[in-house]
């Protein structure tokens, strides 16, 4: 079983992904840490992201067995995350990574869960379940707000908001691997709890399994 979910900024897709993997007991990737952990390397190593061919070497030399020590969610982090995702180049460094994951699940799993933004589209678009995971702009901006706080993280809530505006943004209008639905079942988190946003893809996907 592979489950793609896709969707912008703080809609919870995350959240979703992990219950789901371990109500199915599933192996999962957040794929965007691949792209921040190319983000902390370039940091790391004083690489200008805008030098197309330094980022690549970076990527392609990342070892993703190391991205979970690694605190990857800082402003910062999250600027060149972003830029650095729209390059091709980068992208087709980190594909095969991902799907190797996917059809290839690590510690003798049955199968996986991928977030990201081009799991149903690109990396998996054969996968059993697609699911898009939404909410408005407002509650996400709030939501990633409230995260950094929580976290001692300075900022304000205009910064935030600017901030998901410009990377929703960047992923809608990318050439490659743009965000889009591609036939998934859309979920929008906007006025539901986590465990409201579970149980209506568990109600999906146990109702087709039972078909």
């Amino acid at each position: 079983m592979i489950i793609a979910i896709d969707g912008p900024a703080a809609a919870g897709k995350g959240t979703l992904a992990r219950r789901l993997a371990l109500h199915f007991d599933l192996a999962f990737l957040d794929t965007g840490r691949l792209y921040r952990a190319v983000a902390h390397e370039i940091i790391r190593l004083e690489v200008d992201p805008n030098d197309i061919k330094k980022v690549v070497l970076v990527a392609s030399s990342l070892e993703p067995d190391k991205i979970e020590v690694i605190d990857l969610y800082t402003e910062k982090i999250d600027e060149i995350a972003s830029i650095i995702a729209a390059v091709p180049a980068v992208r087709k460094e980190l594909l095969v990574y991902q799907r190797n994951f996917a059809y290839s699940p690590p510690n003798d799993k049955t199968g996986a869960v991928l977030d990201g933004r081009d799991i149903a589209s690109v990396v998996c678009p054969d996968a059993s379940y697609k699911f898009f995971v939404t909410a408005d702009l407002d509650v996400r901006s709030r939501r990633r707000y409230k995260e950094l706080q929580e976290n001692g993280r300075k900022s304000t809530y205009a910064a935030v908001l600017a901030d998901i505006q410009q990377r929703d943004e960047r992923d809608r209008t990318r050439k490659v691997s743009p965000l889009k639905t591609v036939d998934a079942i859309v979920i929008d988190t906007s006025g539901k709890s986590p465990d409201a946003v579970f149980l209506r893809a568990l109600e999906y996907i146990e109702g087709d399994q039972l078909n």
